[in-house]
């Protein structure tokens, strides 16, 4: 029997580093399928780690108990770390009968044999598709809509690879065999369809980098620059410009009729 103080996140005064911050400040960490023998992503210790980043991530997370019976992205990543190791290790049919009980009672669709570092939180989760051949990064931060799938019926890998401490937004959709790199944010409602360097701000349709700082808390999604507006504001700001430019030439042309007559 594990005890309570190994799961609940520590309290004292003196830790003032967070799990996701240690994480991110040690340069050994490695994206899961990378050849790491460090990334554990089938253990108890993956599971602690989901359990343990929740506190960090949410902030309506009170208790443990909480936790445990009413987060269903918790539910289905650990029904997915038992589907994967039986996938991992040939196990026909039962793996993907774990996936579909856990996408029938969190909403939640992840195939046995996508790849999932520690520390992930899927939050609230509803509508979130991962496929087969997708790999998704230590701590990183998966929203409700979100999807990581393919763009085809061709074999092999053909899902996205999403580095480590990653936000997918709610409703956004990474879709094909590319690569995220570390630390991106990647907008709600936004379609990626290339690979995205690391440290980068991703948003639209197709998505494009709008920000390569790579800074700012992994909840701060919402921040994100409005493209749209920002195109927007300059055309208006053109048509000023040109208004203004017929105006002087009408005024000049007033002027040159007067002098002339």
């Amino acid at each position: 029997m594990v005890p309570l103080s190994m799961l609940l996140p520590s309290t004292k005064p003196t830790d003032k580093v967070s799990l996701f911050q240690r994480f991110r400040c040690s340069p050994s960490s490695e994206t899961p399928g990378s050849g790491s023998k460090k990334s554990d992503s089938l253990g108890l210790n993956a599971i602690l780690a989901d359990f343990r980043i929740i506190f960090e991530r949410d902030p309506a997370a009170r208790n443990w108990l909480e936790v445990i019976i009413c987060y269903p992205g918790f539910h289905a990543l650990c029904l997915h770390r038992v589907a994967h190791w039986l996938y991992a290790h040939k196990v026909s049919f039962f793996p993907r009968l774990i996936s579909h009980i856990g996408r029938l009672f969190t909403g939640i669709e992840i195939h046995p044999g996508a790849t999932i570092g520690i520390g992930v939180f899927i939050d609230h989760g509803m509508g979130v598709v991962i496929g087969e051949t997708a790999i998704v990064g230590n701590y990183s931060l998966i929203y409700q809509g979100a999807t990581l799938g393919g763009t085809g019926k061709e074999s092999g890998k053909r899902h996205p690879t999403v580095g480590n401490n990653v936000v997918v937004g709610a409703g956004a959709k990474v879709l094909g065999n590319i690569r995220v790199g570390d630390n991106v944010r990647i907008g709600a409602g936004s379609v990626v369809l290339r690979d995205v360097p690391t440290d980068c701000t991703v948003v639209g349709i197709p998505g494009r980098i709008v920000s390569k700082q790579g800074k700012g808390c992994p909840l701060e999604h919402g921040k994100l620059p409005d493209t749209e507006a920002t195109v927007i504001r300059g055309l208006l700001d053109r048509i000023e410009q040109l208004e203004q430019q017929v105006k002087d030439l009408k005024n000049l042309q007033r002027i040159n009729q007067e002098n002339y007559v």
